[in-house]
């Protein structure tokens, strides 16, 4: 069975921590590929600011075209939205039940998981992966025992999207926190801005 990784994300823009974790999680893991699934609209997050999804596919792409593990997905861009990650998995295991999928999220979003839709067949049918987080003086989440949770050593990269395009917005340079293709692909355009 071709176990595969499902990276979820709004990727608006995809940077060099998304990649430094993705390529940590494939290289301390039996994963076969890991995937950035291209959100269009997380339901806990405002719309505005997000680029159009075709533009974030795009950054996606250019960004992992050198690692042949590393695959874009555009894969909730058909189903309804808001997005719901049980409903995306849900369709991809009918598509490919031949593949297993696991899910990987920060530490951060594992303190949320019970306002997910249907969190409990999350945690029942899907090995989750998490990687850390700074959480200050936060408790660490009680679903860190669960049989189907693995926590991952991979390193800490404090590095924001928003960050990222409050400084393109201030004509700051992000060459050193993008992919080079993902920064010439933005500069020169209006994104952010």
């Amino acid at each position: 069975m071709k176990k595969i990784g499902l990276f979820f994300g709004s990727f608006n823009p995809i940077h060099i921590g998304h990649l430094i974790l993705a390529n940590y999680i494939l290289e301390h893991s039996d994963m076969h590929e890991l995937w950035f699934v291209v959100s269009p609209q997380n339901p806990f997050k405002d719309k505005k600011s997000l680029l159009k999804d075709h533009n974030r596919l795009d950054m996606v792409q250019l960004a992992i075209k050198n690692y042949p593990k590393m695959r874009a997905s555009n894969v909730e861009f058909s189903l309804p939205t808001p997005s719901y990650t049980i409903d995306t998995l849900t369709y991809l295991q009918e598509k490919h039940p031949d593949y297993s999928f696991s899910l990987i999220m920060g530490e951060d979003n594992l303190k949320s998981l019970h306002k997910w839709k249907n969190y409990e067949l999350l945690l029942k049918n899907h090995q989750i992966i998490v990687y850390p987080r700074i959480l200050g003086e936060e408790k660490k989440s009680d679903y860190l025992q669960h049989e189907n949770i693995h926590q991952i050593d991979a390193p800490i990269i404090e590095l924001s999207a928003t960050e990222i395009r409050n400084m393109i917005k201030e004509g700051k340079n992000t060459r050193p926190m993008l992919p080079p293709e993902v920064f010439e692909y933005l500069d020169g355009s209006s994104f952010y801005k």
